[in-house]
C-alpha cells in the first residue's frame, strides 16, 4: 500500500509495493484460473500491466511467486475479514459474517486458488503444497473454534464432532463461493444461507451486505 500523501512524488519503494501487490493478485487469479502447472508467468505480468522482466525484479521462478501469493492471501483475508468476524460477539453470527465476508473477498475472482492447489499437490511433499495445506488448516481451525463456542452457547445443536462439522464449513463456503462466481449480490447472501445448513441452524438469517 503506497503510503504517499496527495501531491507527493512515489518514492522507488511505492512503485515496488505497488507492482508488487499488482503482481500478486494477477497470479492469484491465473493459480485460481489455470493452477500451478499452467500458470504463465508472462500471462501473469501483461494482466497486472508490467513486463515479464519486472515480475522476475521481485521474484525468482513461479514456485517463489506461489508461495508468495499464498501468503498475501492468508494477509489480505485476514485484513478485509478478520475485522468483521471479531466485531461479533455470538459466534454463529461470526461463522455467517465469515461466510458472506469470504464470498465477498472472493469476487476478486480468486475463488478457486486455495482447492485448486490443493487438488495439485495432493500427497505430495512440495512448498507449494505444505504453505497451502496451513492457510487452510488454519481457516479449519477457526472454523472449529467457533463452532465449539457456539455449541457451549447452545446456538449450535451437538451431533457431528466439531473437526468434521469445521471439514464441511469449509467446503460448503468454497463450494458455494466457486459456483456463484459473478453472481454479486446473490453469492454472499447463499454463502451465508449454505454454512447455516451444515450447522444445523433451523434458519439462517437473511445475509447482510458486507461490502461498502
Amino acid at each position: 500500500m503506497s503510503r504517499t500523501r496527495p501531491g507527493e512524488r512515489p518514492t522507488q519503494a511505492d512503485r515496488r509495493a505497488r507492482s508488487r501487490d499488482a503482481l500478486l493478485e494477477a497470479a492469484a487469479r491465473g493459480l485460481s484460473r489455470y493452477g500451478y502447472g499452467h500458470l504463465s508467468l508472462e500471462r501473469v505480468a501483461r494482466d497486472a500491466g508490467y513486463t515479464r522482466g519486472a515480475l522476475y525484479h521481485q521474484f525468482r521462478d513461479k514456485q517463489e511467486l506461489t508461495l508468495a501469493v499464498i501468503d498475501w492471501g492468508i494477509g489480505t483475508w485476514q485484513q478485509e475479514v478478520g475485522p468483521l468476524i471479531e466485531r461479533e460477539t455470538e459466534p454463529v453470527a461470526a461463522l455467517l459474517t465469515l461466510a458472506r465476508g469470504h464470498a465477498v473477498y472472493c469476487r476478486r475472482d480468486i475463488a478457486r486458488m486455495a482447492i485448486a492447489l490443493r487438488l495439485e499437490f495432493s500427497g505430495q511433499d512440495h512448498p507449494v503444497g505444505r504453505e497451502i495445506e496451513r492457510g487452510y488448516e488454519a481457516l479449519v481451525c477457526l472454523c472449529e473454534g467457533l463452532i465449539q463456542d457456539g455449541r457451549r452457547a447452545g446456538a449450535i445443536p451437538a451431533g457431528v464432532p466439531s473437526r468434521t462439522l469445521a471439514l464441511a464449513f469449509v467446503g460448503a463456503l468454497e463450494g458455494t463461493v466457486i459456483a456463484l462466481a459473478g453472481h454479486d449480490p446473490h453469492d454472499e447472501t447463499l454463502a451465508a444461507r449454505a454454512v447455516g445448513g451444515v450447522l444445523g441452524l433451523d434458519s439462517a438469517p437473511i445475509a447482510r451486505r458486507t461490502d461498502p
